[in-house]
């Protein structure tokens, strides 16, 4: 026991002798030495409430006759008192010198408060405050956060009612809905702190805590009637409410049934403490239960309100790209002719087939495979006779005299034996008969049909042989006005002891021919 007297007396000794240093600090460096004095000396380290003198000496610092700045830097040495400290006590005094200052001055303090917290962080924010150097300064922190609570939602309450509960009447009676919906729930909030501050422990003996709960209990009577005149007159208006100001008003009827009967509680506490001696605390009547029934019907059974719906948001606007213009088709190799004819091409591509023919004698015999050999000269007509005279031509391309010829040759082969042996040598009928097998050394082949190669081939030596014969049949009748009247121009021009190079099996030329009748 000694052992924690002699600890408390020497906290004692140090808080003193750190006051004293403050002041002395403040009388030589400070160009407010009169305020850091009377604000040091009004929230000294000792255990007992400070005097009167030095609390008024810091509200005349703070009026509003005062320059602004003079009640910022009063601001300023209060919040780094209660922030550098760890005594309960100097902590608790600091903050019955605002609750005071809230109360007794002007205005314009809760103002300057309110912006200092704003810019800084929160002064009266105790959260985190503990004096652990005895048990029972354990108890006295506790309380201190609490009433550091209480004061800071009573600047809150400030701000939004634009008003002191605690200097001005209450304003609740009215007000219209918004204004009791905005209103009636801060003032819950502040009586909720009001019921917080209930100390417990060591701190229920403590005189200055006892003194701080005085000032606390008085002013939750007024807070209280803000209340309840704010309730009656929401009550009035509730069932002419639409349905979610209904809701929120239920909640605050409910609340303030719950609050009126903690405060019943909290004002007992007060009167076996023996605080607020020579005040009345209000009778709290409880509301009929009943009433609170109607009251939750009617939320049950309002309408409810038809919300427009939003209209949808716009759809984003999709930027249209360009189209992409495709590189001119200079060699018109998308032309649909085009495509159809490389495609016929790769169809047909044997009988588009060109073989090309090497330097040949114009007099050498056109060559005869498998009797063929007119009807692909009707398709691969030649184009380039240049002499032939337009009028004499007929359908595709060809004249008559190359039709003669052509009709000749077929009815000479079908009137002779047929021979695919290109080498038989021309013999006539009486003549003794060759064996094939002496003089022909393909013999064995000869029932094979030529490849293509080899019929394109022939076919290209005999058109070859074909125009030879036109232009020489055609300088002899320029020549020889005479033989115009020969009727067959492929006559034997040697004389008629000549052996024909086609076998004496040729008919006797015609006379009056007549062309085939799909050609005219």
């Amino acid at each position: 026991m000694s052992g924690g007297g002699t600890q408390n007396s020497l906290r004692k000794a140090l808080g003193s002798i750190k006051d004293t240093t403050t002041v002395s600090l403040a009388k030589i460096n400070s160009d407010y030495k009169e305020l850091d004095i009377a604000i040091v000396k009004a929230t000294n380290h000792v255990e007992r409430p400070a005097k009167e003198k030095h609390i008024r000496a810091v509200f005349a610092a703070i009026s509003a006759t005062r320059p602004r700045a003079d009640v910022a830097y009063c601001i300023h040495v209060l919040a780094r008192r209660l922030a550098k400290t760890h005594n309960w006590a100097v902590a608790l005094k600091t903050l019955v010198v605002i609750h005071r200052a809230l109360r007794e001055v002007d205005p314009t303090f809760h103002e300057e408060l309110i912006n200092y917290g704003r810019s800084r962080s929160h002064m009266l924010n105790m959260s985190h405050f503990k004096d652990d150097s005895s048990p029972n300064a354990w108890d006295y922190s506790a309380w201190v956060r609490t009433y550091a609570l209480f004061l800071e939602e009573r600047l809150e309450s400030f701000r939004v009612l634009k008003y002191d509960i605690e200097t001005d009447r209450p304003r609740t009676k009215d007000l219209e809905t918004a204004e009791l919906l905005e209103q009636l729930p801060a003032l819950q909030q502040l009586l909720f702190r009001v019921l917080n501050c209930q100390p417990q422990g060591a701190a229920v003996s403590n005189f200055i805590i006892r003194l701080a709960l005085a000032m606390v209990a008085s002013e939750s009577v007024k807070i209280y009637q803000a209340i309840t005149d704010g309730t009656a007159n929401l009550v009035d208006k509730f069932f002419e409410m639409p349905r979610a100001d209904a809701v929120k008003a239920l909640d605050i009827y409910r609340k303030a049934c719950q609050q009126a009967e903690r405060l019943s509680e909290f004002y007992e506490i007060c009167k076996s403490m023996d605080i607020g001696r020579g005040e009345r605390f209000i009778k709290i009547e409880q509301p009929p239960a009943s009433f609170l029934q109607t009251m939750e019907e009617y939320v049950r059974d309002a309408p409810q309100e038809q919300h427009v719906p939003s209209p949808p948001p716009p759809e984003p606007v999709k930027e249209e790209q360009p189209p992409v213009v495709p590189p001119p088709d200079l060699l018109n190799l998308d032309d649909p002719a085009t495509v159809a004819s490389s495609e016929l091409d790769e169809r047909n591509s044997l009988a588009l087939a060109i073989v090309p023919v090497g330097d040949q004698q114009t007099a050498a015999a056109p060559t005869q495979a498998n009797g063929t050999g007119w009807e692909l000269a009707l398709v691969t007509a030649p184009s380039s006779n240049e002499t032939t005279s337009a009028a004499s031509k007929l359908a595709g391309g060809l004249d008559k005299l190359t039709l003669d010829s052509l009709y000749d040759d077929a009815m000479r082969r079908n009137s002779q034996p047929t021979s695919y042996n290109p080498w038989e040598a021309a013999a006539p009928m009486n003549g003794p008969v060759m064996q094939a097998a002496s003089h022909d050394p393909f013999f064995a082949s000869n029932g094979v049909a030529a490849s293509h190669n080899v019929q394109m081939a022939a076919m290209a030596n005999q058109q070859q042989a074909l125009m030879w014969q036109q232009q020489q049949q055609q300088m002899m009748m320029m020549t020889t006005p005479q033989f115009q009247q020969q009727a067959n121009p492929f006559a034997n021009p040697y004389g008629a002891a000549a052996v024909h190079p086609y076998g004496s099996g040729m008919p006797p030329p015609v006379q009056a021919y007549q062309p085939y009748p799909g050609y005219l």
